[in-house]
């Protein structure tokens, strides 16, 4: 199971974001523009308390306790509990207004994320982790929220402390403040140099874990292949060297972090005692009052108490930017079918008649080997046309490029008339319906599983299309019946019961063309001969495209087109191939011994 990084993968360890990239979440900020403004109006009022609470202690020194008028000590402490009560409200109303706008804008940004990869063509999954996109939606967006619901609050709240604490320093002593400018860029100095780091250890932190939850997905997703071939071993051993990989980077990021802090917290607080020891001599000269070394003291405290929170929420910031970058190369990510500025629309009633002519085709993770080659091809409306072929002829590809999951690089194919890239996408896909070999199954019970192909089915279509499928007895059957969960992939489910919902999913669609890719093939012969049955009824005026190696499907064929290495090599009916005693023959003489021996085994 283990594999090579992929090159998206290595692409993201480059750290290429920083927290300017933060602004590009404005779009998703835009809709929570009052909360953002009441948020702002709430940081600022509590920002401004706890300045003011300066000058009411230069006054508590310089006139309660100098002066021994408890008066002036009973006025200070009713002076004092307003401000408490005012930064108590200004701050309920920061944390609510901000953690709501967090959630708010990461519930939106997954929304757009999944939406955007959901049109994506096929092509960009085989190059791309499905555990990676999880992880992004997932890691990277609660990070984010994390980020916009907490530390970008604090960093603004700490950002009008350190300014407004240094205006009052310089208010309060100039020649103080002029000391404290001094200890500024040795400050700076450690932010740029670590902070640097800690982003490009951050993003590949995350990339890190992204390794982790892709394995997790791909073991636990085909959990029967690992413990029937006895990997729990492999696989263990495997997962625990990502995620060993991903402690040891995260461990890199935190060490980094804290080194970034803890420099920070050394160089401001020695600071501060050096410029308390020449404000010390200053009050016994009396220079200044001790009322005001009081408020200078306090207001160096909160400046310096900014800067370390700053410095500590740099880091989650400069984590965030690497994550929001991820996320919008996704969103960048242009699918490569689209719909025309203005599609065709195809003629109502529509003639199903599919054409290819030319078709040379390569999937993207193999360009360099064609799975078709100057592909000609024409199935009449009406008509059921089988493809036959050895594994890797190019059979499944041909119902891959009619659905549109990918587009030729030379050739064109038309239905009715119409190339397909003039189609919006959307409405071409809805004129087929689909039965593949791996039949899937959702997460949920049988209705909701068949009425995926139609959402507005009523119950009773539903049933009756189950029916059809030679589904119906089995599911009526089940603990609950049709409400039965049919649990993750169908795993509750044989490989037989599976594909007959997945027949029913399409009878129930009543698609103009019918596609189906060994639509039989994992049923016993009874319910074969059912679904047979079944398909020949919904076959009657439709076009049909069916890849089968069973006889019974290929013999009810109007046409048979013999493919190998994405050329057709032979094309007719079943009696008049076999005359020819070609590739054809050879097969159906394969199949008919391996029916043959399991006939004769039974």
């Amino acid at each position: 199971m283990a594999r090579p990084r992929n090159d998206t993968a290595e692409r993201q360890d480059q750290p290429r974001g920083n927290i300017r990239d933060l602004s590009r979440l404005g779009r998703f900020l835009a809709p929570c523009r009052l909360q953002i403004v009441g948020a702002l109006i709430a940081l600022t009022v509590a920002a401004a308390t706890v300045l003011v609470m300066g000058q009411g202690l230069r006054g508590l020194v310089d006139n309660g306790f100098a002066g021994s008028d408890t008066a002036t000590l009973d006025r200070a402490l009713i002076f004092l509990l307003l401000i408490v009560v005012v930064l108590a409200v200004a701050t309920y109303s920061r944390f609510f207004l901000v953690s709501w706008i967090g959630e708010r804008v990461v519930a939106d940004l997954r929304r757009a994320v999944y939406n955007h990869i959901l049109t994506l063509s096929p092509g960009y999954f085989e190059t791309t982790r499905v555990g990676e996109i999880q992880s992004r939606l997932t890691t990277d967006t609660t990070l984010l929220q994390t980020v916009v619901g907490s530390s970008a609050s604090m960093a603004l709240r700490n950002l009008l402390l350190f300014l407004g604490g240094t205006v009052m320093l310089a208010i309060t002593s100039p020649k103080l403040t002029g000391l404290v400018a001094l200890v500024v860029p040795l400050v700076l100095v450690p932010i740029l140099v670590f902070g640097r780091k800690v982003r490009a250890l951050s993003r590949t932190s995350q990339d890190r874990i992204a390794d982790v939850g892709a394995h997790l997905d791909e073991s636990l997703n085909n959990i029967r292949t690992v413990q029937a071939y006895g990997h729990e071993t492999v696989d263990r051993l495997q997962f625990g060297e990502r995620v060993e990989d991903a402690f040891s980077t995260a461990i890199g990021r935190i060490r980094a972090r804290a080194l970034l802090t803890a420099t920070v917290i050394l160089l401001v607080f020695s600071a501060i005692g050096v410029i308390m020891w020449i404000g010390g001599r200053d009050v016994i000269e009396g220079t200044i009052s001790p009322g005001q070394l009081s408020a200078f003291i306090f207001y160096a405290i909160v400046v310096a108490g900014s800067v370390g929170a700053i410095s500590e929420v740099i880091g989650d910031l400069q984590r965030a930017a690497g994550a929001l970058e991820r996320l919008l190369e996704m969103l960048a990510t242009k699918p490569d079918i689209t719909a025309p500025e203005t599609p065709a629309e195809l003629p109502n009633p529509m003639q199903a008649k599919v054409t290819f002519e030319n078709v040379t085709f390569h999937y993207p993770s193999r360009p360099d080997q064609p799975s078709l080659s100057e592909f000609n091809l024409t199935v009449e409306t009406g008509k059921t046309l089988a493809l036959v072929g050895p594994s890797g002829a190019g059979k499944t590809t041909v119902l891959q490029l009619l659905l549109r999951f990918y587009d030729p690089q030379a050739g064109t194919i038309e239905l009715s008339g119409i190339e397909l890239n003039k189609l919006d996408p959307a409405e071409l896909r809805d004129q087929f319906g689909l039965v593949s070999q791996d039949p899937v199954i959702f997460s949920a019970n049988a209705w909701e599983n068949i009425r995926y192909a139609k959402p507005e089915a009523s119950d009773a279509d539903v049933r009756h299309a189950a029916e059809m499928a030679a589904a119906a007895d089995f599911l009526d059957g089940l603990p609950e019946g049709f409400d039965t969960f049919l649990g993750e992939k169908g795993v509750r489910l044989s490989g037989g019961q599976r594909q007959r919902i997945s027949i029913a999913r399409a009878i129930l669609k009543d698609p103009k063309i019918l596609l189906l890719d060994e639509a039989t093939s994992a049923l016993d012969a009874e319910n074969e001969r059912l679904v047979q049955a079944a398909l020949e009824r919904l076959m009657v005026g439709r076009t049909t495209i069916a890849i089968a190696h069973r006889l019974a499907t290929i013999r009810a064929a109007d046409q048979i087109a013999v493919l190998d290495n994405g050329r057709i090599v032979a094309t007719g009916t079943h009696d008049a191939l076999i005359a020819e005693d070609g590739l054809y023959a050879r097969l159906a003489e394969l199949q008919f011994n391996i029916d043959r021996d399991v006939e004769a085994a039974d």
